[in-house]
């Protein structure tokens, strides 16, 4: 069977993380929601997103396909489910299309239902909204660790370390790690190939440390957090996803947040994360062009790819910053930060030119030893196009 993944309904609340990727590559637990899928049916899994982004994630479709809504995050009951329909078979949740089987494409998968429906009435995590991310990430660091964990056994943890309750940590092959704490009681705490836990680092709670990635020294981590792929952190982090080659390499506090793949915070860039009323943050949402009630009385910020902080910048309760922005100056910053804008605080906004833009984020990949594509510089002039519009509101 041919697995593909579609962007679903909920892909333009997803903005502006979902500029840059399809929603199968919004990281979640340890996991992107691709690689989920991809470890529970093993197989490779393509994605069928928006024009733009189909030359560098293209879709590859077979004689007999089953098309995933993207928001959904596997579990057993619902592989099994999906493993056991038959061509022509539709399976939804709650009046929302989960999976199609069937031979064709469907031109229009968010209103296509095949000639029979069946409902599942199972348990299931749907990434919905930008916070999900984070509101949702305890429960499925705690899936991905167990799906990633069974039957294996972790590296040694050297005995420098002081652990509560070693049975919740598992260590990956080349991981240094020294004179670290780790409180891993009703919890649980993956570090991958090759990360760098330095001296002094504590963490309490569930977290995830992906592949390549480092914490420096005396970092504070609270659970739920994950640290993506080469991503370098340090300060304090409380319940946050990051999903890969970002810095936050000094002090300064993030919480109840998201950061893309490529930013980088400045040295003391602190966000809020409630606010002084303790009432619910509301947060920026692009396809209603308007601020939205989110029901979450924690959250910090927001914020795309190849997007940066300068140094001490304060970013206030629920902010939401494009790509390929960057923000400074100060002062609290803006709630609603458009890609490709620069400047804030008390400093005049400008438009932040693309060709330079992209001049930067092809020194950024260089520095990580990545190749900046042909494909991703056509990605960011679509997504700056995509954008004008903010640039030009008054918010």
């Amino acid at each position: 069977m041919n697995i593909v993944l579609f962007d679903d309904i909920y892909r333009q609340n997803m903005l502006p993380l979902t500029y840059t990727r399809p929603q199968a590559d919004i990281r979640i637990g340890i996991l992107t929601v691709r690689e989920k899928w991809e470890k529970y049916l093993h197989a490779n899994i393509s994605t069928y997103t928006r024009a733009y982004l189909s030359q560098k994630f293209p879709m590859i479709t077979g004689n007999h396909n089953l098309f995933i809504a993207a928001s959904y995050c596997p579990n057993e009951e619902l592989v099994n489910t999906l493993l056991n329909l038959q061509p022509e078979q539709s399976l939804m949740h709650d009046n929302e299309v989960i999976a199609h089987c069937t031979e064709t494409v469907p031109r229009h998968f968010e209103t296509y239902i095949g000639e029979e429906v069946l409902e599942y009435e199972g348990e299931c995590t749907t990434v919905r909204h930008c916070w999900d991310i984070y509101a949702f990430n305890e429960k499925e660091i705690q899936a991905d660790f167990e799906l990633l964990t069974k039957g294996r056994v972790s590296q040694p943890i050297s005995p420098t370390n002081a652990v509560l309750e070693p049975q919740n940590v598992f260590i990956e092959e080349g991981v240094e790690m020294e004179c670290a704490i780790i409180n891993a009681k009703n919890a649980k705490v993956y570090i991958g190939e090759n990360a760098i836990v330095m001296e002094g680092t504590t963490v309490r709670g569930s977290m995830a440390l992906c592949e390549g990635a480092q914490l420096k020294m005396g970092t504070k981590i609270y659970g739920a957090t994950t640290i993506g792929p080469y991503s370098k952190v340090g300060g304090e982090i409380a319940n946050t996803v990051i999903f890969g080659y970002s810095n936050k390499a000094h002090d300064g506090f993030l919480g109840n947040s998201v950061l893309g793949e490529w930013c980088n915070l400045g040295a003391n860039t602190n966000t809020s994360n409630l606010k002084n009323n303790y009432e619910f943050v509301r947060l920026w949402n692009y396809a209603k062009k308007s601020f939205e009630k989110t029901n979450q009385q924690f959250c910090g910020l927001i914020m795309g790819d190849h997007s940066k902080s300068g140094i001490s910048v304060m970013f206030n309760t629920g902010t939401v910053v494009g790509v390929s922005a960057n923000v400074f100056g100060a002062g609290y910053q803006r709630n609603f930060f458009p890609s490709f804008h620069w400047g804030g605080g008390v400093v005049p906004m400008q438009d932040y030119k693309l060709d330079a833009a992209i001049e930067v984020a092809k020194r950024v990949y260089e520095r990580r030893n990545k190749k900046f594509t042909d494909f991703d510089s056509q990605i960011l002039y679509s997504v700056h196009n995509l954008t004008e519009e903010f640039r030009k509101m008054d918010i």
